[in-house]
């Protein structure tokens, strides 16, 4: 019975690797995104065997890649790999599912994670009921179990939860603003009217389903 050697071995396993993520990854499907990412930490775990024996050739970037792997000369060992094409999906969406409160916030903590994307930030934290006190004091307040996305671009940021769409944007010359007051839009006069470009999107029946904000850049400062 004749017996491969781990080199051939490895260079036959990496082909049919190679072989699913190409057919993979031309699959326009959230499933099938998940999977391309399970074949990218199998090409992570068959790399980290590879000695690369056959030597590095030359890429079009400049990068010395391993002619069996594909690893790239002088790169740490963990990266995670996603299509270039089509959606890219990390995790799976969670939501609270205890009744009762924690004790705490660690203990009511479900999942959070932060990710810088292109220049944006993105950060999710999903948590359960828990108690904590008021900042600064020792009265204690419960925190309702949440699901909490924030989006930041630039110097704006919009934060989603179950009950709330907030979007505001910071200062340009990064000074701590004054108190800041609020009003629902029949309530404010209209000369500050003037200064809010809102557009309220509604359905036939009289039904929100849009708030469109129009911002205008911020004028620079004379020297």
């Amino acid at each position: 019975m004749r017996i491969d050697s781990p080199k051939t071995r490895l260079k036959r396993d990496l082909r049919r690797l190679f072989r699913n993520m190409d057919f993979t990854c031309r699959r326009n499907d959230e499933r099938f995104a998940e999977i391309y990412l399970q074949l990218g930490w199998a090409w992570e775990f068959l790399a980290l065997q590879c000695r690369h024996w056959d030597g590095f050739r030359r890429t079009r970037e400049g990068h010395d890649a391993c002619r069996i792997c594909g690893k790239i000369k002088g790169t740490d060992d963990g990266w995670f790999l996603f299509p270039s094409k089509g959606p890219v999906t990390l995790g799976q969406k969670r939501f609270p599912h205890k009744r009762r409160d924690c004790p705490d916030k660690k203990a009511a903590m479900i999942d959070a994670g932060t990710i810088r994307f292109h220049g944006a930030k993105l950060s999710v934290e999903v948590h359960d009921g828990y108690k904590t006190n008021w900042p600064g004091s020792k009265h204690a307040m419960n925190i309702a179990a949440d699901r909490i996305v924030r989006v930041i671009e630039g110097d704006v940021e919009c934060w989603l939860d179950s009950h709330l769409v907030h979007v505001k944007w910071k200062r340009p010359d990064g000074r701590r603003r004054k108190p800041v007051y609020g009003g629902f839009p029949w309530e404010l006069p209209k000369k500050l009217l003037r200064k809010f470009p809102v557009i309220l999107e509604h359905a036939d029946r009289g039904r929100l389903v849009g708030v469109n904000i129009l911002i205008s850049p911020h004028p620079r400062r004379k020297r």
